[in-house]
């Protein structure tokens, strides 16, 4: 097992410019990187290559007419795809295929032994996008293509997928809900205050897979007591009785007190303390594969701050 923690980024993440006052803005990696740089963390990480997500592997999670219709839409100049809030330019269809590669090449280096567990400094973000609809910012699911990859390369059987993104992970959930295989959980704002409206507790899966989804909404407001009594006695319990070989996480980070996107008030320390449970966990059935993949988080110096922590958490894991 290699001792260092991963860092999957790459420059080009940048290129991705859905529009000048859009809140999913290329400043947002430059924070963090810069953030590392000023720390001296970004030296002590093990760098991991991104590339480009093979279709095949992206084409198992969308659908091919899908997928050709998002990269028509960047070849010919359009500035919206499908939805307001889903901005383009020319290079967002190859960035987007270079962000859900930049999280097979952190699963792998980890299955490979390479690192021991890894973040992954990516954009745009997935965890809206669904099989045949980009929403949210979202365009390619990179957490979901990265556990089918999990599942069908590296024959994993049970991968658990964390999700405490303010918002609720349609697309991830909606990927899975009848596979038996993936364990997802999301902590969220309650769907009647916050975007996109899904993530009830009612939603549990679905046939063979009914009872490996648990939606955690958190009511407008809440804060560290909240979320962290969710995890501890709710989530953490099930994924612990589910015992997953992987760990992924959709590292959202806007539901900080200071983001301007949603009405959460977590701390720096809940995210510190939410972060080492789950390695905690990793430890316990997954020989600490963790992986965190960066979703939202809007407010700059609040990204970079819990960025930092987490990566400090992984290091020291």
């Amino acid at each position: 097992m290699g001792l260092g923690t991963g860092f999957v980024y790459d420059e080009r993440y940048l290129r991705h410019r859905p529009g000048e006052f859009h809140p999913e803005r290329p400043a947002r990696l430059e924070a963090i990187v810069n953030r590392l740089r000023e720390t001296g963390l970004m030296d002590e990480l093990v760098r991991v290559t991104p590339y480009e997500a093979p279709l095949p592997w992206v084409e198992r999670v969308h659908e091919p007419a899908y997928i050709k219709r998002f990269q028509e839409a960047c070849r010919k100049g359009m500035s919206i795809f499908m939805v307001p809030d889903c901005g383009i330019c020319s290079e967002s269809y190859d960035i987007a295929l270079l962000a859900a590669g930049g999280v097979m090449a952190g699963v792998e280096a980890v299955m490979q032994g390479l690192v021991k567990n890894a973040f992954c400094a990516v954009r745009p973000p997935g965890h809206h996008a669904e099989r045949n609809r980009a929403l949210g910012f979202c365009f390619f699911n990179n957490v979901a293509i990265a556990t089918v990859y999990l599942l069908e390369n590296f024959r994993l059987s049970r991968v658990a997928i964390v999700d405490w993104d303010v918002h609720h992970g349609n697309g991830t959930q909606h990927f899975f809900e009848e596979d038996p295989r993936v364990f997802y959980l999301s902590l969220h704002e309650d769907p009647h205050t916050c975007y996109p409206g899904t993530g009830f507790r009612q939603e549990q899966g679905r046939g063979a897979g009914r009872g490996t989804t648990l939606n955690l909404p958190l009511p407008r407001g809440s804060g560290d007591q909240e979320y962290l009594q969710a995890l501890e006695k709710e989530g953490l319990p099930a994924l612990r009785q589910f015992a997953p070989e992987f760990v992924l996480l959709s590292a959202g980070f806007d539901a900080h007190q200071d983001d301007p996107l949603a009405h959460q008030n977590l701390s720096r320390e809940a995210y510190r303390t939410m972060g080492s449970l789950l390695l905690e966990l990793a430890r316990e059935s997954a020989d600490g594969r963790l992986v965190g993949v960066l979703e939202g988080g809007y407010n700059l110096t609040t990204l970079a701050d819990c960025v930092e922590d987490h990566l400090r958490l992984l290091m020291a894991a």
